[in-house]
């Protein structure tokens, strides 16, 4: 059954919160220490003076009430997605996929342009935001992309796209994969691509792919603290409004172009959706769920490539595991594509999915 949503959180809750945010305990912090430790305290504090003093959550809870709502349980799991239906009845519906630290959020600037062509169902990841916490074992990547398939066949659709970046591109590709009959082609602007022995390179990719080996020879520590301790870390970032605002905060500061100017109160909302729901430790368990994720995509796939990504595809690479119909790059954007440069992500995915409604 599916329900409609609105999201209402209860007034304590933000005094709450407000009082948590007074009674900081702030760390000490080397001087002239820069980012060489980590989140800088004066980045933070700027941060939680204006979550406190300036950001107006009602506001921003009614931005997303605007939209159209639903929540409904697949496996013993709740899932939360905005369903925006386009003016076009015979327009192909498309699934937008978001990853981590993000939420749908991610999507809000690009909805309206979207639904001009497509129908638009954007789920909130189980374990992510709105969806709630997960429950049981086992929500790995193809699990998720079970329930959005089964989200997408309880609304009527046959035939769809899907999107993503981050988590949302190993989504996107494995619903093609749990419903190939349905998903008729993928498009996604995150595609790490390992090495593989004897496939000549250019120069520049060449230089991607030494990037990517180094981030396999030394991952960064969240992923490795969500992939093998996700419980531990979700003590501190459950109890302290102030650690899941700089866990997140330093990805939306790291892994952006630095032209990007993200709206500060936009990344405000996305903490309060992990912070309000208690979804740090169940979002983090992703990681942990999923291991290595499979590059099973039997649709034809899309890729956009933004210069500033965490890591850069390399399409000799790419075209070994996957039918690649469409490849694109900018020199604009980084891994927040659709909150950093709306109107390029846009362009692409419509440009991929033309002709295929």
């Amino acid at each position: 059954m599916i329900k409609p949503f609105v999201l209402d959180v209860p007034q304590a809750e933000l005094d709450d919160l407000a009082d948590r945010l007074a009674r900081t305990r702030w760390p000490e912090e080397l001087p002239d220490a820069g980012f060489d430790y980590g989140f800088p305290v004066a980045r933070v504090r700027a941060l939680v003076d204006r979550w406190m003093n300036g950001y107006d959550w009602r506001r921003h809870e009614a931005e997303l009430n605007a939209l159209p709502q639903f929540t409904t349980e697949v496996d013993g799991q709740r899932v939360h997605f905005l369903h925006v239906r386009s003016a076009k009845a015979d327009a192909l519906p498309l699934v937008l996929v978001h990853g981590w630290p993000g939420s749908v959020l991610e999507f809000l600037d690009v909805i309206e342009p979207l639904s001009q062509d497509f129908h638009l169902v954007i789920p909130s990841i189980p374990g992510f935001g709105l969806s709630g916490p997960t429950t049981s074992r086992g929500w790995d990547v193809d699990r998720v992309a079970r329930a959005f398939t089964e989200v997408m066949n309880r609304l009527g659709y046959r035939r769809y796209g899907t999107q993503g970046g981050d988590w949302g591109s190993g989504i996107a590709k494995a619903m093609a994969a749990a419903a190939p009959d349905n998903v008729v082609a993928v498009h996604v602007n995150y595609l790490p691509t390992p090495p593989v022995e004897g496939v000549e390179l250019s120069g520049e990719d060449s230089r991607r792919l030494e990037r990517i080996k180094g981030m396999m020879r030394s991952r960064p520590g969240y992923q490795v603290l969500h992939a093998t301790r996700p419980q531990t870390v979700s003590y501190a970032l459950t109890d302290s409004p102030v650690g899941q605002l700089a866990w997140i905060a330093e990805k939306f500061t790291e892994w952006v172009d630095p032209a990007s100017e993200i709206d500060v109160d936009r990344v405000l909302t996305n903490v309060m959706l992990y912070w309000l729901t208690g979804t740090a430790g169940s979002s983090a368990r992703l990681a942990k769920e999923t291991g290595i994720v499979s590059n099973a995509c039997p649709a034809p796939l899309g890729v956009a490539v933004f210069a500033h990504d965490i890591v850069l595809s390399v399409r000799p690479l790419a075209e070994l595991a996957y039918r690649i119909e469409h490849w694109s790059e900018f020199d604009r954007g980084g891994h927040f594509a659709a909150m950093e440069v709306p109107e390029l992500l846009v362009g692409d995915i419509k440009e991929f999915f033309a002709g295929r409604a």
